[in-house]
This record gives C-alpha cells, structure tokens and sequence, in this order.
C-alpha cells in the first residue's frame, strides 16, 4: 500500500495545486478558502522567503529567483505550452504502447480523432496569423471602436493606451505579456502562449472541451483494459466471502461502515490496478482521474461567463464595483436620451458607427468622498442626466449593455 500512497498522494497534490493555480486568483473564490491559500502559497510565503534570504544571502537568492520568475510569468515564451503539450504527448504514449493492441478498431478511430485536437486548438489560440482581429493595431483601430459601444460603467471614452499611443477601444485591455492592446479581452493564457480574446475564444473554449474530453477519456481507457484483470486478481486473491465480513457494533458504524468498505475496497483495487499495469497504464489513468476536473472546471466557469455577457477580466472588474457598492461610494445617473444625430455611447467625433444592437442608458461613477458627484469630465457632462444621480448598493442595479441573452452571447463569441 506504500506505492499506492505515494503515489495517489502526489497525484492530489499535483492536481490540488493546479486547481489552485488556476482559481485562486477568480474573484469568486477570493473570500474562500482556496483564495486564501493562492495568497499563501503565491504571495506570504515569498515574502517571508525572502525576508529569511535577506538575512542569509543579502537578497541574492531572492533576486535570481525574482528575474526567473519575472520571465515565467510575465514574459512571452513557450515554456508552459511546451510542457502543457508534451505532458499530453508523453502520456498518450506511454499509455498507448501498452494498450493499443487490446483495443477495439472502434476505439483506435476514436483515439485518431480526439488525440490530435488538443495540439490542433493550441496552434488556433496561438496563431497571430488565424487571429487577425485579437490585436488592436493602427491598421484596425478604427474597425475596433465600431465593435463595442463604451457602458460608462466599466469603460468610458476618452481613455487612451499610454503604450499604444491610440484610444482604447471598449473591452480592450493592454497586455504587458504581449505587448499589445487586445480586443474584448479576457486573460493572457500561457498554455496557449497568447491572450485570449476577440477572435480566438472561440478556439480556447474548444481546446478546453477536447483536453477534458481527453483526458477523461484516457482514464476511461485505462479502466476498460484494468478492470477485467483487476477482477480476475480479486477473485483469485480475495475470495468475496471475506470482503463481506464488516464488523458493525453501533448505530454510527452502521451508517459509516459501506462508506469505509467501498474506500478500502478501492484503494485496495487500484493497488492491484498499479500491480498489474504500472505507471504506463494505472498511474497514467489515475492522473487523468484526477485532473480530468481542471479542464472541465474551467470550461463550466468560461460558459458561466458567456451566460453572463462578460469576460475574465470584465467579471474582475464587477467583483470590485460589488465591494465598492457594499462601501457607499457607487452612484447611478440615466443617460440624456440622443438627440437628432448624436448616440450615446460612442464619442461625438468619429469616422465609424457602432453596430452593437443596444446602447448603455446609464453611466456608473465612484466619488472618494462617498458624496453625489459635483463634476464630469465634458464628454459625460453632455450626456448625463446629473438630476438623476442615486446611490447604488447593488450589483443588480446596473445593466450591462455586452450582455444580450446566453444564446446571443454565444454566438457573438463563436462569429467574432
């Protein structure tokens, strides 16, 4: 039972920390638990590190380890990707060489359609080429602003790129990765090496559903081929009349004992699968176990999102008007109604239109001192209604103009 530990142990750590990884830093899991344990493992510890290093080495420890996790983390390289891919490449191997010839012709048709896709997707969510529309440029600027109109919530016009030099478009956001503007932003993913935005979530999504479907699959592969000689050994080793003799003295060890019977029963048979099929197949299978969750976890948060009308980094921005509403400092003013010529939403002096299908008709501001706003920048000034300003103290409150029902939103992001 050691290996089994062992290993079982570090396949849970492995996909705990992942899980960790990847949610720690969502807005909803901010306050929880695993938000608490990200801020631990990403932010106490390397500072207390580093304090320990200032004391041992003068900071020189810290410091390497500071330019190397600089360039991890917020420079463009292919690292991640490579090993994202390579861990699926090297699995898919190890598991098929062993397996391929007791699978099923139907079975080997399967494998040559879902092995590649993941690899396929990757390349799409990369590509600069197959993303033509992902990167604001001078070129495409003007096509840019006619995609979404500003909703005086969350973008306003008038505010400029500092490093791009042009004014940025509503959704967009500037990566310091990729060094760019990007279009309806929503996370710099490095398992692509790219954002992930206007033009390529589409792509995302897909790698998403393919890897878990994968991986999922992979691990029902390994079942399929172990469960036979799993029950051939149990028979022969474990006559089932033993395995029928439970113990129970009380009305607690009533309820628990199936509960302890079928965990000891299990570990006990994935020793056995272990035995029998070694890393290649059972270890193989059992991290696909694991991890098959991550995958589809973060694709049910993504069509969370698409429900929603909003992105990664918009929903970030929504949780802090949530926490500055629940502080008193939010208010809410309607929209003059357009006159004759002019729309709301887009800025006066244009060479492009809109064709977004509705108009924001609210504008939502933050004063520091909690009171009614006194002044508007001119362009608000024009067309917000300042008799309407009312404090608002919930997220329900304001309408968000980017989202047009789950139907509609998905397919803006399946076309666009």
């Amino acid at each position: 039972m050691a290996s089994l530990r062992n290993i079982a142990l570090f396949v849970l750590s492995v996909s705990f920390m992942t899980f960790v990884a990847f949610f720690g830093r969502l807005p909803g899991l901010r306050n929880t638990p695993i938000g608490f344990l990200h801020r631990v493992l990403w932010i106490h510890i390397p500072r207390l590190l580093g304090r320990i290093d200032q004391t041992v080495t003068g900071g020189r420890l810290v410091s390497s380890l500071s330019r190397t996790g600089h360039y991890l983390l917020y420079e463009k390289h292919p690292i991640v990707m490579i090993f994202f891919l390579g861990l699926i490449s090297g699995s898919a191997v190890m598991m098929l060489y062993q397996i391929w010839f007791q699978l099923s012709g139907f079975h080997h048709m399967l494998i040559a359609i879902l092995l590649p896709l993941p690899y396929l997707f990757t390349y799409l969510c990369a590509s600069v080429k197959c993303n033509p529309e992902l990167y604001i440029t001078s070129s495409n600027h003007s096509r840019q602003m006619s995609y979404y109109p500003y909703d005086y919530t969350l973008y306003h016009p008038g505010a400029g790129c500092r490093t791009c030099h042009f004014q940025k478009p509503a959704r967009s956001k500037h990566c310091s990765i990729c060094k760019s503007c990007i279009s309806r932003s929503d996370h710099h993913c490095v398992w692509v090496n790219n954002c992930v935005g206007r033009g390529n979530l589409r792509w995302f999504l897909a790698l998403l559903l393919s890897t878990s479907i994968l991986v999922a699959y992979g691990a029902y592969l390994a079942y399929i081929v172990l469960a036979p000689q799993v029950r051939v050994y149990r028979a022969a080793v474990y006559p089932e009349s033993q395995e029928s003799k439970i113990v129970v003295s009380s009305t607690w060890q009533r309820i628990t004992a199936p509960i302890v019977a079928w965990f000891w029963f299990t570990m006990r048979d994935i020793q056995i699968a272990i035995n029998i099929g070694g890393l290649s197949v059972a270890g193989v299978g059992l991290l696909a176990t694991f991890t098959s969750a991550l995958p589809f976890g973060l694709l049910a948060y993504h069509v969370y999102l698409i429900w929603a009308g909003t992105t990664t980094n918009e929903n970030s921005k929504w949780s802090d008007w949530r926490e500055d509403m629940a502080d008193g400092v939010v208010w809410l003013a309607d929209l003059k109604t357009p006159e004759a010529g002019q729309d709301v939403g887009v800025p006066k002096s244009r060479e492009w239109e809109c064709y977004w299908p509705t108009r924001p008709r609210q504008c939502v501001v933050q004063t520091s001192d909690g009171q009614m706003p006194r002044t508007l920048p001119k362009e608000m000034e024009r067309i917000v209604d300042a008799s309407s300003w009312r404090r608002v103290w919930r997220l329900a409150s304001v309408e968000n103009v980017y989202d047009l029902g789950f139907w509609d939103n998905l397919a803006e992001m399946l076309l666009h």
